[in-house]
């Protein structure tokens, strides 16, 4: 076998074209607008020279990257900067919750140019379901593709400011369409398992339902994975916990920089840990969930109680796997965020005073699961697929 040269990841051999492409790719997406050098890039994948030379003019060809100008000489040859072409291909995030779907259309670059919402009743029966997932996915399509005037007003579709719509003759690649929706379920299989009050959903194939009405490929996960790979690829570094309190409550896990999806890709399913051994029945068969204790709570109004419980059951997590930060998110947070972080942090700093440690941070999660759930599309691209 050819001699393997690992620098920074890096690898000189044919056979890993594509990793060594996807980490040209993702230096050129962090740098962003700025550009990077060939020479950055050398030095940064520990490939040699003629490797990355060879990759980004291939990425040229592809309509990947172009040039953006030079560097100022330092005394040597003025440095050529490349850059990420974002529009060069799209994906699809969908976020399909118990009673609505949202759809977004994002770039390369993580930026979302178009997006829809609507009604949705996850309960409808999977046929229903797939049709609405699929005309929103090709409305979403249309609407930035061809939409002109009424007819893109009609479909609810927003571009965002300042992007151009495309002519027809230079359409980006959609390169598929990533789908998070409540677990627990197969990531590997794209199947769904026993979605908690939906037991009906149990071993539907739905990536492959969806794969066959788009003509594209389709990749499903949990909400909770989706946007915690996604918080990952826009900058969270270490180990956090993004916990999403919405009609449901679930966790996604980072550790040491990966999301966590466990052996059978079922970790996470952080509302159905038992913290009142008497307390109220849960969808899940159990009684005494943190989902059944927040959502009761947040029913009849007591969101500081709420807080409490979400942080009691933050605690547990931070107990077991000592993670760096805690993350909310989910529209039942967005709605009190304020009081939300205050009832969370003030259990976790309890906590640790009496542990005599520093406490665990608390933040509110940018972004959506939307724009996670696109990621699982364009995290491979760019080597990443778990961040």
């Amino acid at each position: 076998m050819a001699d393997v040269n690992r620098t920074n990841g890096g690898a000189n051999l044919l056979a890993l074209r594509s990793h060594n492409t996807a980490l040209v790719l993702d230096l050129l997406r962090g740098a962003g607008a700025a550009g990077i050098s060939r020479l950055e890039l050398a030095e940064r994948t520990g490939l040699t020279p003629q490797a990355v030379s060879k990759i980004t003019a291939r990425l040229r060809e592809e309509g990947l990257a172009v040039e953006a100008g030079h560097r100022a000489s330092t005394g040597g040859k003025r440095r050529t900067v490349l850059r990420l072409v974002p529009g060069a291909g799209h994906a699809v995030g969908v976020h399909l919750d118990r009673d609505a779907l949202r759809t977004v259309l994002v770039d390369l670059a993580g930026t979302v140019v178009a997006e829809r919402c609507a009604a949705l009743d996850l309960g409808a029966g999977a046929e229903a379901v797939v049709t609405v997932v699929a005309g929103e996915v090709e409305a979403l399509a249309k609407g930035v593709r061809g939409g002109r005037g009424a007819g893109a007003a009609a479909a609810d579709t927003r571009s965002s400011a300042g992007t151009p719509e495309l002519p027809a003759e230079s359409l980006p690649a959609l390169l598929g369409v990533g789908v998070a929706l409540p677990g627990p379920l197969d990531h590997t299989r794209g199947v769904l398992h026993r979605v908690t009050g939906f037991p009906e959903w149990d071993g539907f194939p739905l990536r492959d339902a969806l794969a066959r009405r788009l003509g594209v490929p389709v990749v499903v996960d949990k909400d909770t994975n989706a946007a915690a790979l996604g918080l990952a690829v826009a900058g969270e570094r270490g180990s956090f916990a993004y916990l999403h309190l919405g009609t449901g409550l679930g966790a996604g896990l980072v550790i040491d920089g990966a999301v966590h999806r466990g052996a059978r890709t079922g970790a996470g399913e952080f509302g159905h840990q038992v913290v009142q051994l008497d307390g109220p029945p849960c969808g899940c068969g159990d009684r005494g969930c943190v989902e059944a204790l927040c959502l009761a709570a947040v029913a009849r109004g007591d969101l500081a109680e709420a807080a409490r419980v979400l942080g009691i059951a933050a605690g547990n997590l931070i107990a077991l796997l000592d993670i760096d930060l805690v993350l909310l998110g989910g529209r039942t947070v967005a709605t009190a965020a304020d009081a939300f972080l205050r009832g969370v942090a003030a259990v976790l700093d309890e906590r640790a005073r009496r542990a005599g440690e520093q406490p665990v941070p608390v933040r509110a999660a940018p972004g959506e699961v939307a724009d996670g759930a696109a990621q699982l599309v364009l995290g491979p691209l760019f080597g990443r697929a778990d961040a």
